[in-house]
């Protein structure tokens, strides 16, 4: 194709002289203008506004120019220009509807349709475009050792850095300090139950040291508290646990016997009244003494005193 360049720079001299004088008939109007208001000669009314007529060009060899240049025959590769319809919308086709943008019927209006038909026809292309590339050994895909310049300077990454790294910092002090108070809390807890447990020790230590004192007991393991809170709960023996239990219940039963009919127990039969074998007239009479003497003189079955008693069960 020829393209005939002499006429365009024509036009384009034509043009650049015609800026020129009207710019020197304007310098010159705006002296003239000057002197006349130096001599006074300027009156009210004088200067009137004229609009001049627009001057119209029909440059036709320019536009023939333009046409040829859009009318080039160039490769695909070189154009990449898709003209196509939308794809079918295959969801109103398996309900058997038929389309509106099919009909033609689309509402600019309507902002859901209109990107719809523009989604449809993007992918429409989208499907035709590729092959096309694909035949020309375009590459569709970003290969993995692509490397591209980033958008932002490191200067300026660095300054976002840094304030995400004091954003995270903040947060983890005040994770901390949150993290504090609850063991505060938590330590107060503890600290209210451990007062508590050694109340609860100090009081069964002195009401063992009580039934101890009233002789209602005689053991002293209360004395051995310390050692035995030490050791763990669960690893004494249930054997160990049923042993006193088992020896109460013995003493228990040997006082009060098993249950049952409790009247009319000491009543004398005949084979206990004639039995006499454990019988012992010297306990029964309480004789033995110097001289069989009865009372201070004689040797008497005389219970001890409570002190007495007392002291013995120390001693044990």
């Amino acid at each position: 194709m020829v393209i005939d360049t002499r006429s365009m720079e024509s036009v384009e001299e034509e043009a650049q002289l015609g800026q020129e004088s009207e710019e020197e008939n304007s310098e010159l109007s705006d002296d003239e203008l000057q002197e006349a208001f130096t001599k006074g000669l300027l009156k009210p009314g004088m200067n009137v506004l004229v609009d001049k007529p627009k001057k119209f060009v029909n440059n036709v060899e320019g536009l023939k120019q333009c046409l040829a240049d859009f009318r080039r025959d160039l490769p695909w590769v070189e154009r990449l220009d898709m003209t196509n319809l939308p794809a079918e919308d295959i969801i109103s086709k398996a309900e058997g509807k038929v389309p509106s943008s099919a009909n033609g019927e689309i509402n600019a209006d309507d902002d859901f349709q209109r990107e719809m038909f523009f989604y449809r026809q993007a992918q429409a292309t989208v499907l035709e475009a590729l092959p096309l590339l694909n035949k020309y050994d375009i590459a569709t895909k970003r290969p993995d050792d692509y490397f591209a310049e980033m958008a932002k300077s490191d200067q300026h990454m660095q300054k976002i850095r840094k304030k995400l790294i004091s954003k995270q910092m903040i947060l983890e002090k005040s994770e901390k300090a949150k993290k504090l108070r609850e063991q505060r809390k938590f330590g107060k807890k503890v600290q209210v139950e451990v007062i508590q447990k050694r109340q609860r020790e100090k009081k069964a230590m002195m009401s063992a040291v009580k039934k101890y004192q009233k002789g209602m007991t005689d053991k002293l393991d209360f004395l051995e508290g310390d050692k035995k809170a030490g050791k763990d709960s669960s690893q004494v023996s249930k054997k160990a646990q049923n042993k006193g239990a088992n020896a109460k219940r013995k003493f228990k039963d040997q006082k009060f016997g098993f249950g049952g009919k409790k009247s009319g127990k000491k009543w004398n039969t005949k084979e206990s009244f004639n039995d006499v074998s454990s019988f012992r007239a010297k306990v029964a009479h309480a004789k033995g003494g110097k001289g069989g003497k009865k009372g201070k003189g004689g040797k008497q079955n005389k219970r001890p005193g409570k002190s007495v008693r007392k002291k013995m069960k120390g001693r044990s």
